[in-house]
């Protein structure tokens, strides 16, 4: 509220007030304050009557503002009246003063505020992108703050003395600048650097003061450059000790919350994403002329050159195995550096992590390379071409991904490969004509530069020098050794070799030592640089020098060149997966894209199904099966050799003795083996046979190659078991002693198994016979066919012994020597050449047809003579001794074939079955066997089709983290 004199304003005031402002409030005048009617009486009196009171009072009031501030005087004649009238137009005055004070004060709070805003910003901006971790900050920033000892690190920094004795003295720079100035332009002009108050003392001046002038000015110019290099060396170090602190502040923040960070998703870093593309690209197979294009650092150099030795220091580790004067990189080591709160190195394929801060780790790391350096160089080889991946993170780490490749050699010495050096020559090349790939030449700086091997092969590759970096390293030696330190200048001017290159880096790593750590690596660099001439007479520049400014170097060249190419690279892909896609719709419409993995998992699955589906195999198909096979092996030996022996001897006691003795040798020796010989190969067989029926089942048949070769696997792996012999024989031997046959149908079935078998082997007799005397008169006027000469004598001998057959029905089984010449004679007589031997031969299958004929009718007789054998009829006639070997014989294969099939379902199916599973887990790990066994273009295409769409999501996925990080 308005006060005028100490007292509240009445309403006329306010109008008035509110008419300055256009808005007019009618008041009787009678009612106006004393103030308010003598502006009235005053704006009443005017002269121009078109104008408005109202606006006169407005403007009247407005110009009150500029009154002065003292009271004025009161006139004459007005009386204390007057003189309140003004002390109250005073206050009114002040008050507007008053007011006018408070919008500066708020118009200069309003700019000092979007001013500080601005500085603000640009503050903001200049602080380096903690985007990558968002994810950390947010859940423990304020407990990581109430942690941070901000006193300790206030007095970590440096004071303001501390800093202003760092800062050159400005002054004395301006007159050293001033000095140099003056001695340049006096070069230039020919003048003398300093000129004379007047031309007659400058030419009278004494040549001796000349010469100390110029001593004096060489003096000043050295004093100023070794101070400029004082100054920049303390600069220096000071950088380095706030970049110590901030990785250690950093290390904080990454460590802090451990637990916490592990529980989330990890989000993986840009370098990471970007290594994962290069490690699938590394196995993949290109078609389609899709050639791997994406950048990476390549690092070449010749033998001993010091190749590894940059990478460790970029890597801040002692990482790779070292040999003195041996080829220790065998195979090309991609290296993916990137920043993280431990320094850790991990194989690609490996789940470990090795603390690089702890020397046991080193040494266990250094052994793993080079075991998996000397396992990829097949047999007969130096190198190989097969890459080993391996990440490495660290505080302060750069990050970029590098590819160390084996020195270069000019002679392949005893002990190497003849093909060494061509194939290193051809490795190199593979990596270098990427035409976005970083080379990063390493030169020795010890030895002549015309040894070198290493820059002729970079030229080749990139002869503008447009994505080459040389790296001169032993620096240190060649200023020691060379006689004219001015050659390094021209290395790292470019002006020596023949190639061109970004840019040119010389380092020290070291002094030759393996026990050298990275840090005492580090100081000697700096050391020796400090202290170098090469520094101080100007032959390298600062920025050229210490393996911390090439890091920075390759890392910036590095993104630039990922930045400018990776989205062409991604197009590349892109359309390839369409021409894959397409030729897969034209040519396996109705099929799944199922890459080889998938497929081979689909045949594991079947190839399982078709092993337990020998489980379900019913145990009278077992038992028929294995007595069928086991009769078809061991027939042979009991007609050849038990039975035939013994029922030659046309005795029953003989025959009986015989055959009691010849089976328990057979039992003893070979029944057993043969009996489980026999129930392997049903077992195989019966594999064999199932997986073929499902093979007919509209199966697949482009898992014919696994499914044999699982089944052949599997077999030769499978060991039946062994102590089941002894039991087996056990149980054969006592079912060969059982002689009683309890009834009628046992008889009877023994009856028929013998008369199957021998008509078995009378046809096999017949058939030998007719093979051996040739067609018969039918055959030969029907299919005119004629006897050979072998064939008739064989055929006239056959003749001549069938005479002697008839004459002597019960002869024995051997013919006597008179008996052979009384033949051969007879032969004779007709014409007939033979020998002795023939006549024995063909005599044998004679008399072995003659016994099984005379064999068949005896078992006929033997039918009606189970009622003798039951009453045990000694004298009798009728003697079955051969029927009643048969039915042991029957019998031991009944229960053979039953303990057996108990074997097989019982262990061996389910052993079979494991042996499987195992095969088909290490076929799955085997990926060689795998591509050698599941093949066609139906596959490559799909594996072709899946590689191609993981590298274009996995292209994707960085392009866009490439992105935002921008």
């Amino acid at each position: 509220m308005l006060r005028v004199g100490g007292k509240a304003a009445c309403t006329a005031c306010r109008s008035l007030v509110s008419t300055s402002m256009g808005v007019r409030f009618p008041v009787p005048l009678q009612k106006l304050h004393p103030l308010s009617r003598a502006i009235h009486h005053r704006f009443s009196g005017n002269a121009n009557p078109q104008r408005p009171p109202h606006r006169m009072a407005a403007r009247y009031f407005t110009s009150m503002s500029r009154l002065p501030m003292r009271p004025p005087k009161p006139p004459r004649g007005s009386g204390g009246r007057g003189y309140q009238q003004q002390r109250n137009f005073w206050m009114v005055r002040l008050a507007a003063r008053l007011l006018k004070l408070r919008y500066i004060l708020l118009g200069t709070a309003v700019g000092g505020g979007y001013t500080a805003k601005k500085t603000y910003e640009e503050w903001k901006d200049m602080l380096p992108d903690l985007s990558e971790y968002n994810w950390v900050i947010p859940d423990f920033i304020w407990e990581l703050s109430e942690q941070i000892d901000l006193d300790k690190l206030a007095k970590a920094l440096p004071e303001i003395e501390e800093i202003a004795k760092l800062l050159p003295d400005l002054d004395k720079i301006g007159e050293n600048f001033t000095f140099l100035k003056s001695l340049l332009t006096s070069e230039t002009s020919g003048d003398p650097p300093l000129k004379a108050t007047d031309s007659s003392s400058a030419a009278t001046q004494d040549p001796s003061d000349k010469q100390y002038k110029k001593s004096t000015d060489k003096e000043k110019l050295d004093q100023l450059q070794e101070e400029m290099l004082r100054t920049q060396l303390k600069y220096q170090r000071m950088l380095e000790r706030l970049e110590k602190e901030n990785k250690e502040l950093r290390k904080v923040v990454l460590q802090k919350d451990d637990k916490g960070i592990h529980q989330r998703k990890v989000k993986k870093s840009l370098i990471d994403l970007y290594s994962e593309v290069l490690d699938i690209l590394s196995d993949y197979d290109a078609n389609y002329n899709t050639q791997d294009h994406l950048p990476r650092v390549v690092v070449v150099g010749d033998q001993s050159a010091g190749k590894t030795s940059v990478l460790e220091m970029i890597a801040q580790a002692r990482i790779f195995p070292r040999g003195s004067g041996e080829m220790m990189t065998r195979s090309p080591v991609k290296v993916t550096l990137s920043e993280g709160p431990h320094h850790v190195a991990m194989f690609k394929d490996s789940g470990r992590e090795f603390d690089l801060t702890k020397e046991e780790d080193l040494a266990a790391l250094r052994r793993e390379i080079e075991l998996r350096m000397r396992k990829s160089v097949k047999e007969g080889q130096t190198v190989s071409s097969e890459t080993i991946s391996l990440s490495v993170k660290g505080p302060g780490i750069q990050r970029m991904v590098l590819v160390d490749l084996p020195g270069v050699i000019s002679t392949v010495t005893a002990g190497m490969a003849s093909d060494t050096k061509e194939t290193i020559f051809s490795i190199s090349k593979a990596y270098m004509q990427n035409p976005n790939a970083i080379i990063l030449c390493i030169q020795d700086g010890s030895v002549d530069a015309e040894r070198s091997i290493v820059t002729d092969l970079v030229s080749q590759m990139d002869p503008q020098g447009k994505r080459t970096i040389f790296v001169l390293t032993k620096v240190d030696l060649a200023e020691k050794n060379l006689a004219s330190p001015s050659r390094i200048q021209q290395i790292v001017e470019g002006k020596l070799f023949p190639m061109k290159a970004l840019g040119y880096f010389a380092v020290v790593t070291g002094k030759g030592s393996t026990g050298e750590s990275i840090d005492s690596i580090k100081d000697y660099e700096e050391d020796f640089f400090q202290n170098s001439r090469l520094l101080r007479d100007g032959m390298l520049k600062a920025h050229q020098v210490t393996t911390k400014n090439l890091s920075l170097a390759v890392s910036d060249c590095f993104w630039k060149m990922v930045r400018e190419s990776v989205e062409q690279q991604a197009d590349v892909f892109k359309a390839s997966r369409f021409n894959l896609e397409t030729e897969w719709k034209n040519n396996y419409p109705r099929l799944r894209e199922l890459d080889r993995n998938e497929l081979f998992e689909k045949a594991k699955n079947e190839i399982l199904d078709e092993v337990i589906s020998l489980s379900q195999v019913t145990p009278q198909h077992w038992e028929a099966i294995l007595q069928k096979k086991l009769w078809e092996r061991v027939s042979t030996h009991v007609i050849e050799n038990i039975y035939l022996p013994a029922a030659q001897t046309m005795d029953s006691g003989t025959f009986n003795t015989t055959v009691d003795i010849k089976l328990k040798q057979w039992t003893d020796k070979q029944l057993p083996h043969k009996a489980l010989e026999v129930a392997w190969e049903t077992l195989q067989e019966e594999f064999a046979r199932f997986m073929a029926e499902y093979k007919g089942k509209d199966q697949d048949d482009i898992f014919d190659k696994l499914k044999e070769a699982v089944k052949d696997e599997s077999i030769k792996r499978h060991k039946w078991n062994e102590r089941a012999m002894d039991s087996l024989r056990v149980i054969q031997h006592n079912a060969l002693e059982d002689r009683s046959i309890t009834d009628k149908p046992q008889w009877d079935a023994a009856i028929q198994f013998m008369e199957e078998t021998l008509q078995s082997r009378l046809k096999d007799t017949d058939s030998v016979i007719r093979d051996m005397v040739g067609p018969d008169w039918k055959q030969r006027w029907l299919n005119w066919k004629n006897r050979s000469p072998d064939q008739h004598i064989r055929n006239e001998t056959k003749n001549e012994l069938e005479r002697l057959l008839k004459l002597h029905e019960d002869h024995t089984a051997y013919l006597a020597n008179d008996e052979v010449t009384t033949v051969r004679k007879n032969l004779e007589g007709r014409g007939v050449e033979v020998d002795p031997v023939l006549i024995k031969d063909t005599w044998h299958q004679l008399y072995r047809r003659h016994f099984l004929q005379k064999a068949l009718s005896h078992c006929n007789l033997c039918k009606r003579g189970f009622y003798y054998y039951q009453r045990h009829f000694v004298d009798s006639e009728l003697e079955c001794n051969d029927v009643v070997l048969f039915w042991r014989i029957q019998r031991m294969l009944v229960i053979t074939a039953n303990t057996l099939r108990q074997q097989l379902t019982n262990t061996e199916v389910r052993r079979l079955e494991k042996n499987v599973k195992e095969v088909l887990d290490d076929f799955g790990e085997d990926m060689e066997r795998k591509t050698q066994l599941i093949t066609g273009r139906r596959v490559q295409l799909a594996e072709d089709l899946k590689k191609v769409r993981e590298i274009q999501e996995k292209l994707e996925a960085f392009i866009e983290a490439l992105h935002k990080e921008k």
